[in-house]
């Protein structure tokens, strides 16, 4: 057996066979959390939250992870075709307002939320204490609603948790750059 042919076992015992996943209709706090992260809109009132508490730089850095991490799931999306779940007569897939028949790989959701959730956790880890939950939130949503394989969203997390990590990394590099730049002329041959 393959290592696709596994996994794909694991997603189908896990999302079917699973008591932890409900057949019956989610809860309207989850529905309303995998209904308003839908495009990423969740995340715009979230960081003008952040920025209406003083934290500004954490609402930009996150949505500007967000904004680098929604296309590049879609991409990632575009590359793997992979059916969804085949729940769509389960009242847990019938709560959604939206029946989405894109590739299910990865959860475009996760993405953007995990890009959000590790950049602000990056950059004001006061304010992920608050993000983070909203963010695994998210994450179940897709799950619950029965509209992703559990390895859509591990994979999303992951890959918008890279794109934060690696928007971080950028910033650092920047800042050492310039700070380079201010200290060469000031002591020269030191770096």
């Amino acid at each position: 057996m393959s290592g696709a042919d596994e996994l794909g076992e694991l997603d189908a015992d896990s999302l079917h066979d699973s008591e932890a996943l409900p057949f019956r209709r989610p809860h309207p706090v989850i529905i309303a959390a995998s209904v308003t992260a839908r495009g990423g809109a969740l995340w715009l009132p979230v960081a003008g939250l952040l920025a209406l508490a003083g934290r500004r730089r954490t609402a930009q850095r996150a949505l500007t992870a967000a904004a680098v991490a929604m296309p590049l799931g879609h991409l990632v999306s575009f590359v793997v075709h992979r059916r969804r779940p085949p729940a769509a007569d389960l009242p847990a897939r019938q709560a959604l307002p939206e029946h989405p028949d894109s590739s299910s790989f990865p959860s475009k959701h996760a993405v953007t939320a995990a890009a959000f959730g590790t950049a602000t956790a990056l950059e004001d880890p006061g304010a992920a204490v608050f993000v983070t939950p909203l963010v695994l939130l998210v994450a179940y949503s897709r799950l619950r609603t029965r509209v992703h394989w559990p390895t859509d969203v591990l994979g999303g997390l992951a890959i918008g948790a890279l794109v934060a990590l690696a928007q971080a990394g950028t910033g650092r590099s920047a800042k050492a750059s310039r700070w380079t730049a201010v200290v060469r002329p000031v002591l020269p041959g030191r770096t």
